[in-house]
């Protein structure tokens, strides 16, 4: 049995690693963890966390996440536990999300965790004697989505730096894009916040931008010309699970949508990036088109989320390149 109370001062002692927010992350720490999911790419079969348990702890729907990040585990020997549905734990009976971190700690080496509420990933990491990765929290924030994206960016144009970045739909509750815009603060990049003025980009996150000397511009049209100057075209869904007035959903839901047309003026290394599921924001003439590259984008979630594992559970990058049980 495990001592709850010996693991919370071991960890205090070490510093344990969490993966909460992708504020905490440095220029260096997201240049490292590119590298790493690199290096996974190259050899995603393994065995270097053969003996450890990863839980995944999935309170709000998931396919693309709880997937990648159990296939990642999966690829590197880790064995996983968990739940897909809220509605089967004891959280139906009335026990706290404090309780069910603490008893799921003394089962996982390491907890994968999405939750309804905002900040309850930070909250489950203050209490958590084990790491704690945050698949999406709310509205909040999801940093391994951005992880993901950080990558894809990095593979399309060979570099994060001094891009021209389109944000378009769901800028109010689109916890992908707000993830996106703290990441790049490093990397000087343009942003064109694109979307109805019902789902603009809070004020919080322009003044951010401001504060980080991150250069935005707003918009309401969405068109050939402004695409033609991006080098990140970043499509989101509006979410319409998180409107509490289903008039203002049908109200915005086919504001913007993507089509062949749009695309002729686009650079030519131009990528359209979008976190899916989609609705009706892409056509799906646009599969086929060069620039499209979301599949990709899908894919390279589960390098993305190997290296984040490792990370959280201190394998180092030197440990990951002289590993000696790649299968395949």
């Amino acid at each position: 049995m495990r001592n709850l109370a010996v693991e919370f001062e071991i960890t205090a002692l070490m510093g344990k690693h969490n993966f909460v927010t992708i504020a905490d992350l440095s220029k260096e720490k997201i240049l490292y963890l590119i590298k790493s999911a690199q290096e996974f790419e190259k050899h995603p079969n393994r065995e270097i966390l053969k003996g450890k348990v990863v839980a995944t702890l999935f309170f709000e729907p998931s396919t693309r996440t709880r997937l990648s990040f159990e296939t990642a585990a999966n690829r590197l020997g880790a064995r996983v536990i968990g739940f897909t549905d809220a509605k089967v734990t004891s959280a139906t009976k009335g026990e706290t999300l404090k309780d069910t971190i603490l008893m799921v700690s003394n089962y996982a080496d390491v907890i994968v965790m999405r939750h309804y509420i905002e900040g309850a990933a930070q909250y489950a990491s203050e209490v958590a004697p084990v790491p704690i990765i945050n698949a999406g929290d709310g509205a909040h924030q999801h940093p391994s989505q951005c992880m993901l994206d950080l990558y894809s960016i990095y593979k399309t144009q060979g570099t994060l730096e001094n891009l021209d970045i389109c944000l378009v739909g769901d800028l109010k509750y689109g916890r992908t894009v707000h993830s996106l815009i703290m990441a790049m603060r490093h990397f000087n990049p343009t942003f064109h916040f694109i979307a109805p003025k019902e789902l603009a980009m809070p004020d919080e996150y322009k003044l951010y931008c401001k504060e980080n000397g991150i250069k935005f511009k707003e918009h309401t049209e969405f068109n050939d010309e402004t695409i033609s100057k991006a080098d990140i075209l970043y499509m989101t869904r509006v979410q319409k699970e998180r409107f509490s007035d289903l008039m203002e959903y049908e109200k915005v839901k086919n504001v913007y949508i993507l089509k062949n047309d749009m695309l002729k003026n686009a650079r030519k290394n131009m990528k359209i990036l979008h976190p899916l599921p989609r609705v009706n924001e892409i056509e799906y003439e646009v599969d086929t088109n060069p620039h499209a590259y979301y599949i990709q984008q899908a894919q390279n979630g589960l390098y993305a989320r190997e290296a984040i594992i490792c990370d959280v559970l201190g394998i180092s990058f030197d440990e990951i390149i002289n590993d000696k049980t790649i299968i395949g």
